[in-house]
């Protein structure tokens, strides 16, 4: 089960920390992955990081705005969203996957939570 937190509203330049909580897998064997998606759209990668955290992958419209961290002694992934735009209004997703590739593609994850709302205000 994967427990998102952490959205909420905030002003355009703002910043938000989005939490993903684990419980039933054993966090530390999964790849971490955080996708958004708007009303009508399709789900879209934000960031992803491996099993280990020394290698992350994200985005282009968030490179040096958003950072992805994980801490597996408390089974928790972490979005670090910066200079917030009111673009990254959307909910968000964390998921989780067995596999080390890919990390961009939803299909590549099984494991979904249940998504947190972040509004982005101008």
């Amino acid at each position: 089960q994967l427990q998102a937190s952490g959205g909420g509203l905030v002003q355009a330049g703002g910043s938000l920390r989005l939490s993903c909580a684990a419980s039933g897998l054993t966090f530390s064997t999964y790849a971490m992955g955080w996708f958004r998606q708007l009303p009508g759209k399709e789900r879209e990668f934000v960031a992803a990081i491996k099993r280990s955290g020394g290698d992350t992958r994200y985005t282009d419209s968030v490179k040096g705005r958003f950072t992805i961290s994980r801490d597996n002694a408390k089974n928790t992934v972490y979005l670090q969203m910066n200079s917030l735009k009111p673009e990254d209004t959307a909910v968000y997703y964390c998921a989780a996957t067995s596999y080390a590739y890919q990390l961009d593609t939803r299909r590549m994850y099984p494991y979904w939570g249940q998504g947190t709302q972040v509004t982005v205000s101008s």
